[in-house]
């Protein structure tokens, strides 16, 4: 029986795309070839290219706006230094909150003067900095709009004069917001897209060129956006399981309808948690995630039980990362409202037998 999968990623795709990416590896469009053994420039493969990226742009509402769309490979720590070799001149700033931005500030510092705008560190990641100023001089600011480990999220994105860059990769596709704020986008596919493999880049043309170092080929966004993502061979498989996502997305209503089922599965599971005296929530009230829903028991006398409850449950991938220790479930687009539903049954059957 398969089990509800609150892991945080790689994580769970839906269904029907795992079906068909497994039909693809057997016979890829009754070519009777695998997807994984035909050449990435074959028509097969060049269409499901040019089918996943127009689908990202087309769910983000950034068509015929200046925007392409990039699957690239290296996860989002190589887009960590990417975004400053090809945009860092001068300075950029970067809003700290949590393990991922703390990264991708130290690649920064690497290539120029990179800054720390406000951070939340001092409560260990569990809110979302505000009342903060910006420098109006920044070649870009830096955010990372979900923190997977932490289960924070911004709800209103800052408002900014300069270049907006975002690593989305535990928030994409999940929420209707306006894309357009962003000069640049990335995410990895491991979380609410595909397979771990390949990493959505969403540019926009205009902000690049515009430094003075020699960028390597491999790191340069222009260089990947001529060649159509295909300057290496690309990993066939994780763009194709993406582009199936992508379409399975759109198919159930898009962004406007998936957000309102994660809302739902959301205000579920913190009420649940605010409920219940055998559990606390982490993340502050007004910060917490949509995807990520991080937890803890109010004594851990009570672990063993409620381990064992999950594990009973067919629950899997709900331990917390160990910087914040607890739980974690992550409840993104695929997650079903029946497996939510089932870890809040055993949240409330913990009373009953402690």
């Amino acid at each position: 029986m398969k089990k509800h999968n609150f892991s945080a990623g790689p994580s769970i795709l839906p269904k029907d795309v795992i079906q068909k990416s497994a039909e693809g590896i057997l016979n890829i469009n009754g070519s009777n070839l695998s997807l994984i053994e035909i050449s990435h420039r074959s028509k097969d493969f060049v269409e499901i290219m040019n089918s996943a990226t127009s689908l990202a742009l087309e769910l983000l509402n950034l068509e015929n706006k200046g925007y392409k769309a990039l699957f690239l490979q290296g996860g989002a720590s190589m887009q960590f230094l990417m975004t400053a070799y090809n945009l860092l001149e001068n300075k950029a700033g970067y809003i700290n909150t949590g393990a991922w931005s703390t990264k991708a500030l130290k690649e920064a510092k690497n290539f120029g003067n990179a800054i720390e705008i406000a951070s939340s560190k001092d409560a260990n990641f569990n809110y979302i900095p505000k009342n903060y100023s910006i420098d109006e001089d920044l070649d870009y600011l830096h955010i990372t709009t979900n923190n997977t480990i932490f289960g924070t999220q911004y709800h209103e994105i800052p408002e900014t004069k300069n270049n907006l860059i975002c690593d989305m990769s535990s928030d994409i596709f999940s929420r209707n917001i306006d894309f357009s704020k962003f000069a640049l986008i990335y995410a990895g596919a491991q979380k609410n897209m595909g397979p771990a493999g390949t990493t959505l880049v969403i540019v926009k043309e205009d902000i690049l060129g515009k430094v003075s170092r020699n960028i390597p080929s491999m790191l340069d966004y222009k260089i990947h956006i001529d060649k159509e993502s295909m300057f290496n061979t690309p990993p066939v498989f994780a763009v194709y399981t993406s582009m199936l996502t992508l379409e399975w997305l759109k198919e159930n209503g898009g962004i406007k309808s998936i957000e309102t089922k994660n809302i739902e599965k959301a205000n579920l599971l913190y009420n649940t948690i605010d409920s219940n005296e055998l559990f606390t929530g982490f993340a502050e009230k007004e910060d917490r995630s949509l995807m990520n829903v991080t937890f803890n028991l109010t004594n851990q006398e009570h672990k063993q039980h409620f381990d064992k409850l999950c594990i009973d449950a067919n629950i899997s991938g709900v331990n917390g990362h160990r910087s914040v220790g607890g739980y974690r479930a992550s409840i993104y687009n695929a997650l079903d409202l029946n497996s939510v539903k089932v870890l809040i049954n055993v949240m409330n059957e913990l009373k009953t037998i402690i």
